[in-house]
């Protein structure tokens, strides 16, 4: 194979080892732009700002408070974990959500716990 063809096929080979990371894509709104806002005050969380979407991702664990979220938003009504799905646009982890939060974890083991589960040991 010529070495122009391996450099090619280089460029296109993924890497299965687990990163550790966790993520959302959001909508690029007035929804998106505030818990954006909100997510750049944390530590470890890294925001990235597209034309058209938001991509907020951290290690091992990320999580939004909804009613920081509600506040910053200004917004009368509750900010629920329904709404925050409706401005993501996709996610990568294990999300847990609640009335209180919307959690994602890298570690399916730490997600099976914060529900409570127990896994089997096989």
């Amino acid at each position: 194979m010529s070495e122009e063809g391996q450099q090619g096929e280089e460029r296109y080979q993924s890497d299965q080892t687990a990163s550790n990371k966790v993520g959302v894509t959001l909508s690029q709104s007035v929804e998106g732009n505030v818990i954006a806002e909100v997510m750049e005050e944390k530590e470890g969380v890294e925001v990235s700002h597209y034309p058209a979407m938001i991509r907020i991702d951290a290690d091992d664990k990320l999580v939004f408070d909804l009613a920081e979220i509600q506040e910053a938003l200004g917004d009368s009504d509750e900010f629920t974990s329904y709404d925050f799905q409706i401005e993501m646009a996709t996610h990568y982890g294990r999300m847990v959500a609640d009335d209180e939060t919307v959690t994602l974890f890298a570690n399916p083991e730490d997600a099976a716990e914060e529900l409570g589960f127990d896994l089997l040991e096989e």
